[in-house]
């Protein structure tokens, strides 16, 4: 069966919808929340990666996930049949809730993996490399996890989901995450229970420490909260967006490049493998010699200051 992205729909609405929360903010008392340059920043990285993800998304799809469902799910008397013995899935309305909460678990691990390893992160902190929360910083994707981003979830067309179905999940989910980048809505009470929400992925893009690496999930947030990254927004902290080491630039190949450039730097402080190796693929933050910290060594640390404070009382 033939299936269309709804990304392809989803695009012109993401024009309209960034168009409206601009009008309303500046017409109202948030003038703030959109800054000239760095919404033309995010705009033409959005318009890269609409022209680049078709293209890169097509050799996924059709390349990786067709190659992958093939290989697992041979036809077997006409019958496409898993090679673990079971019959491959369908179309019933009940298989495709079951891939989008695969398509969702593995968005979790995808989303969670690009803040744990550098070399992913280094694709990733595009996205967070605003120091503004808005719609527009919604589109601000980098151009490179596409590259990668189809091996978190080729196991689901190995266990038998068609790759079609697959690709309208991951639709699905982007549409979801677009609307999730905005302050205006509230705290949804029992919403909140199940669903990642604004006010959630307001968490996502803080440099607080409190809130760093946490709510990774994409529709949901069970995952976040059995794996131990679950964080509800405080109404007492004054949030912060964006990241510890900004691009600082508006240039978007600058804002594209600039931690990859900092990982090559990195790799020439010491000429130990290992540390050349952890640089690349280690934790963000990582150093050889305790000159930068990840997030959980600065954690770690604040506690021990408050337990020292705590016993000098």
């Amino acid at each position: 069966m033939d299936f269309t992205n709804p990304l392809v729909y989803g695009v012109p609405c993401f024009l309209g919808f960034i168009l409206l929360e601009l009008t309303y903010s500046k017409t109202h008392d948030h003038k703030e929340l959109y800054k000239w340059k760095d919404l033309r920043s995010s705009l033409s990285m959005g318009l890269g990666s609409a022209i680049l993800a078709p293209l890169l998304k097509t050799v996924s799809a059709i390349v990786i996930f067709n190659f992958v469902y093939e290989v697992f799910n041979p036809e077997v008397n006409g019958i496409r049949t898993n090679i673990m013995g079971w019959e491959s899935f369908g179309y019933a309305w009940y298989v495709w809730i079951l891939c989008q909460l695969l398509d969702d678990f593995s968005y979790y691990w995808f989303h969670r993996q690009n803040h744990m390893v550098r070399f992913f992160w280094a694709a990733h902190i595009v996205h967070h490399s605003s120091d503004n929360f808005n719609l527009g910083t919604a589109v601000r994707n980098g151009w490179f996890t596409i590259l990668y981003k189809p091996f978190f979830y080729m196991w689901i067309c190995a266990i038998g989901f068609p790759p079609e179905m697959l690709v309208v999940c991951l639709g699905i989910e982007a549409l979801w995450q677009f609307q999730l980048h905005s302050v205006f809505i509230p705290k949804m009470g029992i919403i909140e229970k199940i669903f990642n929400t604004h006010t959630m992925h307001q968490v996502h893009h803080a440099k607080n420490l409190e809130y760093m690496d946490k709510n990774h999930g994409g529709f949901l947030n069970i995952f976040d909260k059995i794996f131990g990254t679950w964080k509800e927004l405080d109404d007492d902290i004054d949030i912060e967006y964006g990241v510890s080491h900004p691009p600082n630039s508006y240039n978007i190949w600058v804002i594209l490049t600039h931690e990859y450039r900092d990982i090559w730097n990195d790799t020439k402080k010491s000429k130990n493998w290992y540390h050349k190796f952890m640089y690349i693929f280690g934790p963000p933050g990582w150093s050889h010699d305790g000159s930068t910290l990840t997030i959980k060594q600065m954690r770690a640390q604040v506690r021990l200051e408050r337990e020292v404070a705590t016993s000098a009382v």
